[in-house]
């Protein structure tokens, strides 16, 4: 349920909605669902970008193009032209409220202030990240173990970190690249809010 005009303009008042307090999210994966849990308090400027995102469909026909032994990623969205529009659109850190644990999730960045849109989840404890400012929203509440199910056999190649630029392809070419060039990723079918 992709809302194209909202996706297509980033500025639109549509994404300056509030979050509620807390709220939950699932996951639709080909492993399966994951239903993830926000905190506005813990994060509250990535709890709303997380759940404004999740409203316009922008996570939807995405894949988790990072999985390693440590954590999965996503948060590029297959189609090239809405990756383009949001590639750079950053927003302020927030203090780190909780520490990077098995099953906390957070938006990736590059630096102070440079979170987009891509969100990790932790398969294992990543305190470090807390000394680095990746400040988690929530926790998974069921389905860790689709998320230790992903496919991680292509590790760092399929879109590695931003900082390693291995992601240009994934912005400018889609799922067009990654499900030729890297088929057994596993896509994240759909991500809605629930009640």
């Amino acid at each position: 349920m992709l809302l194209l005009p909202a996706l297509q303009h980033p500025d639109a008042r549509f994404w300056r909605k509030h979050a509620p307090a807390s709220y939950r999210v699932r996951v639709e994966t080909t492993q399966g669902a994951i239903l993830l849990e926000i905190h506005r308090d813990w994060a509250p400027i990535g709890a709303d970008r997380f759940y404004n995102l999740v409203r316009a469909g922008f996570y939807d026909d995405s894949r988790f193009f990072r999985v390693t032994p440590r954590f999965a990623q996503f948060g590029i969205p297959g189609d090239p032209s809405i990756a383009a529009v949001w590639r750079a659109r950053a927003f302020p850190d927030d203090p780190v409220r909780q520490s990077n644990t098995r099953g906390r999730f957070a938006f990736a960045m590059t630096g102070p202030n440079a979170r987009t849109t891509q969100i990790y989840i932790c398969k294992e404890d990543m305190l470090s990240q807390d000394q680095d400012g990746f400040a988690p929203l929530g926790s998974v509440v069921e389905g860790m173990d689709v998320v230790d199910r992903l496919y991680a056999g292509y590790g760092e190649s399929a879109g590695g970190g931003m900082r390693a630029g291995k992601q240009g392809r994934i912005f400018a070419e889609g799922n067009q690249h990654l499900d030729r060039d890297f088929p057994d990723l596993d896509k994240l079918l759909r991500a809605r809010i629930v009640r």
